[in-house]
C-alpha cells in the first residue's frame, strides 16, 4: 500500500479472483485505509453517466481517491472507446499515488476485444502493469466443483431412499409369504 503496488488477479471464471479481493480489500479496511470495491461495468457506466465537467470529475475523484481500489470483472464485457478512455483516466489519477486490484479474465493482450479500437488500452495496459504484481490463477471452477457434488449427494440419497422402498417391498412380500 506505501508503494502504491497494483495486484491483477487474471483466470477464468470461478476461481475466487473476486473473493481474494474481498478479502485484501477487507483486510486494508481493517488497517485504517480507505478503500472501494466495484464492477468495472459499475465503474464504467457511472462515469459515463456523468453530465458535464464538473460531475465527471468528481465522480473520477470517488474512484481516484481511495487507497485502495478495487475493480472486478473486468474482461467479461466488452466497451466503447469512451469506456476505454474513462477507465483510463481512473488508473492514470491512481498512477504512483494508490494501489489498485484489478480482476479479470482475459490476458493484456486481449484487452483489445474489451475496448476495440480504444487508442489507449496500450497506454491503459502500461500503466496499470508497473509496479504490479500480476497472479495467474489456473484450476477448476469451484462453482463447478460445488454443483457437481451436489448433484451427487442428490443421487446418492436417490439411490439410498430407492433401496429403502425396494428393502420394504421385499420385507412385506417375505410377510405376505
Amino acid at each position: 500500500m506505501r508503494r502504491a503496488v497494483n495486484i491483477i488477479f487474471l483466470g477464468a471464471n470461478g476461481l475466487g479472483k473476486s473473493m481474494l479481493t474481498k478479502n485484501l480489500i477487507h483486510t486494508a479496511l481493517l488497517a485504517g485505509y480507505k478503500t472501494k470495491f466495484v464492477s468495472a461495468s459499475q465503474m464504467l457506466s457511472d462515469l459515463s453517466a456523468q453530465d458535464g465537467a464538473t460531475s465527471r470529475r468528481r465522480c473520477l475523484q470517488k474512484y481516484a481517491s481511495p487507497d485502495l481500489l478495487a475493480i472486478d470483472e473486468l474482461g467479461y464485457l466488452s466497451y466503447d472507446n469512451r469506456y476505454a478512455d474513462l477507465l483510463y483516466e481512473v488508473i492514470n489519477a491512481r498512477y504512483l499515488k494508490s494501489s489498485t486490484i484489478i480482476t479479470t479474465n482475459k490476458p493484456f493482450k486481449e484487452w483489445g476485444e474489451i475496448f476495440p479500437n480504444a487508442a489507449c488500452v496500450v497506454t491503459l495496459v502500461d500503466r496499470l502493469i508497473h509496479r504490479s504484481e500480476i497472479v495467474k490463477i489456473d484450476g477448476a471452477s469451484y462453482r463447478t466443483k460445488e454443483a457437481l457434488e451436489s448433484a451427487e449427494k442428490r443421487a446418492q440419497r436417490k439411490r439410498g431412499r430407492a433401496r429403502k422402498m425396494e428393502e420394504s417391498a421385499n420385507d412385506q412380500t417375505a410377510v405376505l409369504a
